[in-house]
């Protein structure tokens, strides 16, 4: 399979780009500590600069991998990392990746987590050869659902984390998009 591995993505109002041990801080403060929006996503809450610096390492050692994608969020206007947009799941036999986003709820109301999702889509099917992308949200997290609403996915019946599990999705709304022709 073709990867690339994370690359930057600049758009209008957001780059879009590795992670940075200089991160830290803004992720504390905009989204890694803060409950409503780890919970929102069903990430734990890290909240000393210990705990962010080991995810950071983890993070920062995995883009040796080609096969690694994860974006640090950055607003612009600000320069701050607001949140993270990334391939959870990576099925390279079949050339698909589950996407994961979050934004820190100071930012939410923005538009940044559906400008993320569109410019990660076109991008990775224009730099790989992934043929499908999938997401899913809670039906309780109804901020998550208008993003992918909005987005250029499709809801469908279910998705390969849930395949490969033998599972049915309950409760979870499940959206994708494939490569076209």
């Amino acid at each position: 399979m073709l990867h690339s591995g994370t690359f930057e993505i600049d758009t209008d109002t957001l780059l879009l780009r590795r992670f940075r041990m200089s991160d830290r801080d803004d992720m504390l403060r905009n989204w890694i500590a803060d409950p409503a929006v780890q919970h929102e996503y069903g990430e734990p809450i890290y909240a000393t600069p210990e705990e962010a610096d080991a995810l950071l390492r983890k993070w920062t050692s995995a883009y040796e991998r080609p096969d690694f994608y994860r974006w640090a969020v950055i607003e612009k206007k600000s320069g701050m990392n607001i949140g993270q947009i990334a391939f959870c799941r990576v099925y390279d036999d079949c050339r698909t990746a589950e996407i994961e986003y979050c934004i820190g709820s100071s930012f939410w109301g923005n538009g940044y987590a559906g400008t993320a999702l569109s410019a990660v889509i076109k991008e990775v099917f224009r730099r790989t050869d992934f043929q499908r992308l999938e997401a899913y949200h809670r039906a309780e997290n109804l901020k998550s659902g208008r993003v992918l609403e909005k987005s250029d996915m499709h809801i469908t019946d279910t998705v390969e984390r849930f395949r490969r599990a033998g599972e049915e999705p309950e409760g979870e709304i499940c959206y994708c998009i494939e490569r076209s022709a």
